[in-house]
């Protein structure tokens, strides 16, 4: 039977079912996907997308860097799914404080979690609480204008240097916030508090620095190819860090993109060789086989970051060709005013959800959440989860494509063969939302209030020739939705 015939057949059969009330939490590229092809897959299916900010596209909004419009263009197409007459939007509604989850599950036949990842990992090192070092989550929403970093204060004059710990593509977006001139930022929609402060900003070095080698490095061609294209840069890689061992060999032979990465790293190295660099030149440093120790604390400004030091580290092989950092017991310090931990996003569990606190996962197969009953495992029904809460903060937006299709195949499986997911009880859905939000007194705002944001935003951008000048404060965000 053809795939076309199929989706005919599953389609018609859920058409003959009372309405399927879904409410998808997050309302990111994982809530997105997965609301367009609930859609597609159930004609019967009213779906509701929540969300904590007033403004709907998670990360595409607030992760995205300003420098990247073109990736922002999903944007368009989660418009359309928002705008579809059986999807609505409500943003300023918090899942665990306006509402909890079982509220929820009794809404809804359906409820799928892809709220992401809002938290950071720690490295667990002394010292870590020092002032001057932030996450790169932090960092990044607030040059984006997220309204909870709005307010951040990075310090950006205290020192010529910066050291960014992890060498994957969000450490290379801060880099590149960090060292591309402000002019060619000015015309993005970077947050007017964070292009000022980039525009005093003394930093002119950036230690890039990664806990294995140039073949290991976690980022893709085309953001080093962007970051080494920076005017006016002078990239710094040491020859040594450029040696390679028959099994980085072996890795670069099993992938044309660890081979790829390791010439731009090597052809940059060479060309940087034959130019000093002037004085006063901006400086990108690739630090490798270096995992950090311990935060220094200044001398003369007593709680705040001075510095970082590095154990050298060599790797060893672990079998089927992977290879792990493993510390020497030599040190090195790199002095510095500011450090960023770009060394991965977290999700944050809630009150009621089944959570792999060693994983930052929520435990599922196939994106039905599953839980622990004295030592039996047991899928939750009609619960359900995607995206970086599913699998981890790891991949692109595209990835999100893929990982909805799968936890909507095992909502169509699980409906079909009426795993309890809609069962013979009617829900309330829509309607039942709406008056417990009215009860509890949540200001909620809909998706004709992120319109009227949107319009906002985008008409002073106008006046300032830039895409949109963003609102950065609650206040300011809910004022403009209830205009």
């Amino acid at each position: 039977m053809s795939m076309f015939l199929t989706r005919r057949l599953v389609t018609r059969c859920f058409s003959s079912r009372p309405p399927l009330h879904v409410c998808i939490v997050g309302s990111g590229p994982a809530g997105f996907y997965t609301a367009d092809k609930l859609l597609k897959a159930h004609e019967g299916a009213r779906i509701d997308i929540i969300d904590r900010l007033p403004t709907p596209f998670g990360l595409v909004r607030s992760g995205v860097a300003p420098d990247h419009p073109e990736t922002k263009i999903a944007i368009n197409q989660f418009s359309r799914v928002a705008q579809h007459e059986r999807c609505s939007f409500y943003g300023n509604v918090k899942l665990g404080s306006d509402l909890s989850l079982s509220e929820l599950r009794d809404l809804y036949h359906v409820v799928v979690l892809a709220y992401g990842a809002e938290s950071d990992k720690n490295l667990g090192i002394p010292c870590e609480s020092l002032s001057g070092i932030y996450s790169a989550r932090e960092f990044v929403w607030w040059y984006n204008g997220h309204p909870d970093y709005s307010s951040l204060k990075p310090n950006l004059k205290g020192s010529d240097t910066a050291v960014i710990l992890g060498q994957g593509n969000v450490a290379l977006d801060v880099a590149r916030i960090l060292l591309r001139s402000t002019t060619e930022l000015a015309s993005t929609d970077i947050a007017t508090h964070a292009l000022s402060a980039l525009e005093e900003s003394s930093i002119r070095k950036v230690y890039l620095v990664g806990r294995r080698g140039p073949v290991q490095a976690a980022l893709t061609a085309k953001e080093l190819r962007e970051v080494l294209g920076i005017k006016n840069l002078h990239i710094r890689i040491k020859e040594t860090d450029l040696s390679v061992t028959p099994a980085d060999e072996e890795e670069m032979k099993n992938s044309r993109a660890r081979k790829r990465i390791y010439e731009l790293l090597s052809k940059a190295a060479a060309a940087a060789e034959t130019s000093k660099g002037n004085c006063g030149q901006r400086e990108l440093h690739f630090v490798f086989f270096r995992q950090p120790e311990r935060f220094l604390e200044s001398d003369e400004n007593k709680g705040h970051v001075s510095g970082v030091t590095l154990e050298k580290t060599i790797l060893e092989s672990v079998g089927s060709g992977k290879q792990i950092a493993v510390g020497t017991g030599e040190f090195e310090d790199i002095n510095c005013g500011m450090v960023l931990k770009a060394i991965g996003y977290k999700s944050v569990p809630i009150t009621g959800l089944p959570f792999d606190h060693k994983k930052g996962i929520v435990p599922n197969v196939r994106g039905r959440v599953v839980s622990d009953s004295g030592g039996i495992s047991q899928t939750e029904p009609g619960l359900y989860v995607c995206g970086w809460l599913k699998r981890g903060p790891v991949g692109i937006i595209a990835t999100n494509l893929y990982c909805a299709e799968e936890t909507v195949g095992s909502i169509s499986q699980d409906i079909e063969e009426e795993e309890g997911v809609v069962g013979k009880s009617e829900k309330a859905g829509r309607k039942g939302l709406v008056q417990l939000l009215e009860n509890k007194k949540v200001r909620k705002v809909d998706f004709s209030g992120w319109e009227k944001i949107d319009a906002k935003e985008k008409q002073m951008g106008i006046e300032r020739n830039k895409p949109r000048e963003k609102l950065v404060t609650w206040e300011d965000l809910l004022a403009a939705a209830d205009s």
